[in-house]
């Protein structure tokens, strides 16, 4: 099983069995309370049956197509749609199957985008420490989040930026006041690889498997306008944030800083369906279109089986439809500043040394245990699943983000229960 303890997992089995709105069924008939929207990716709630629906009625209809050389219209339709949604600019749609396939999918991009423009040497990959891009060699390598690193040898070699994680931005609200000069780090690395070998820097707009890791005040527009200065491409991982999390349609729009790729997965199909995306601005596009010699050449030696898959691509159109019918990314706004504030009333608990919020993600720091980092959080998933709530835990932080169709009440249990369970693990 993935990112498990299989051993304990095959001691004490957590099964999950049926999922309506914002419960899943476990397999003695107990309903736990998803406080994080599935891993992030059933934003919109779970059994959503227009979604069910299109799926059902794709299947009978096209179950594939090959997508080399060949396609159906619901993936042209579906790139359309997405780009309604993408920042002005970010146009072009290529569709992958994970978001770990899209952030190796944005590397390419880049490193092909220079080859193609006559710079092969601009090869070189940025990322920032405590940074999630997925699992895949590329998404590993700009990764920052280490135990992901260990033990797998040498991979692409990257550089990487300090986090933003800053003791003076304990229990900050939103983004937190100081960090923005981290991303002067940015311009000594390019100035000491030389600008002339580097092709991009990625960055989540906010770092989410790390533990909600917001971003200072004008962080991002820094990190952007030392890119733009050196001719170094921007990309934002927009897997975790894409389509409502933070409240705007994307990170990007929040932030007001547009990038050159952004990588989406997760809510694209409201997680029914795998799949994934990378936007691209014109001018990336068109360096692929216009150097290929013959017009039956391939301009990009890339894809998969299953890219623009019919079920993906009727789930997709179902889910934004979906979220744009229901307003969906208007009321994950709307319920955040009640989440905050009931998220930042635990503080003070035993064991909690800092909360961190922005839309609907939240976590909590805990205090590790010493000798047994992880141990705690752990602990307090457990006994969660036991008070009939989903948790997700991830190294010290319990990690929080409902789906957008919460109500109130709903963060209330959330945080009780927490609040019970908190100062009773060792």
């Amino acid at each position: 099983m993935p990112f498990t303890s299989n051993r304990e997992f095959k001691a004490a089995r957590r099964m999950l069995v049926g999922a309506s709105g914002c419960y899943y069924t476990a397999e003695d008939g107990s309903k736990k309370y998803d406080t994080l929207s599935g891993l992030w990716c059933a934003s919109f709630g779970h059994g959503r049956p227009e979604i069910a629906d299109a799926i059902a009625r794709t299947a009978g209809q096209l179950d594939y197509v090959p997508p080399f050389q060949y396609a159906h219209p619901l993936g042209f339709e579906l790139a359309n749609r997405v780009k309604q949604f993408t920042p002005a600019g970010l146009d072009h749609i290529f569709f992958t199957n994970s978001g770990s396939e899209s952030a190796d999918t944005a590397i390419k991009i880049a490193k092909g985008y220079w080859a193609r423009r006559g710079r092969p040497e601009k090869n070189r990959l940025i990322g920032r420490v405590k940074g999630y891009h997925g699992v895949n060699i590329g998404g590993t390598s700009v990764g920052g989040i280490e135990p992901n690193r260990t033990g797998f040898n040498d991979m692409m070699p990257t550089g990487h930026l300090p986090h933003t994680l800053l003791e003076d931005n304990r229990f900050s609200r939103g983004c937190p006041e100081h960090g923005a000069d981290l991303a002067d780090a940015l311009e000594q690395q390019i100035l000491d690889a030389g600008a002339e070998t580097v092709a991009a820097v990625m960055v989540e707009p906010m770092s989410g498997s790390a533990g909600v890791i917001v971003p200072p005040q004008g962080y991002l527009k820094r990190l952007a306008a030392i890119c733009a200065q050196h001719d170094v491409l921007l990309i934002f991982d927009e897997v975790l944030t894409g389509f409502g999390r933070l409240g705007a349609t994307f990170g990007a729009e929040l932030f007001g800083v547009t990038p050159d790729i952004l990588t989406m997965a997760k809510n694209i199909t409201n997680g029914a369906v795998p799949m994934g995306a990378v936007a691209v601005t014109d001018a990336i596009h068109d360096a692929f279109m216009e150097t290929s010699p013959l017009d039956y050449d391939v301009e990009f030696r890339h894809g998969y089986t299953y890219s623009a898959h019919p079920l993906a691509c009727a789930a997709g159109l179902a889910a934004l439809d979906v979220m744009e019918r229901d307003g969906l990314v208007a009321r994950a706004a709307e319920l955040a500043p009640y989440f905050e504030d009931q998220l930042h009333n635990l503080k003070g608990l035993k064991h909690v040394v800092d909360i961190r919020n922005l839309g609907l993600a939240g976590a909590l720091q805990i205090e590790a245990l010493p000798g047994e980092p992880g141990k705690r959080p752990w602990q307090i998933a457990l006994a969660a699943w036991e008070r009939g709530l989903y948790v997700r835990f991830g190294g010290d932080t319990v990690q929080l983000g409902p789906p957008f169709i919460a109500e109130k009440a709903d963060i209330d249990h959330i945080c009780n229960v927490l609040s019970d369970i908190i100062p009773t693990v060792d």
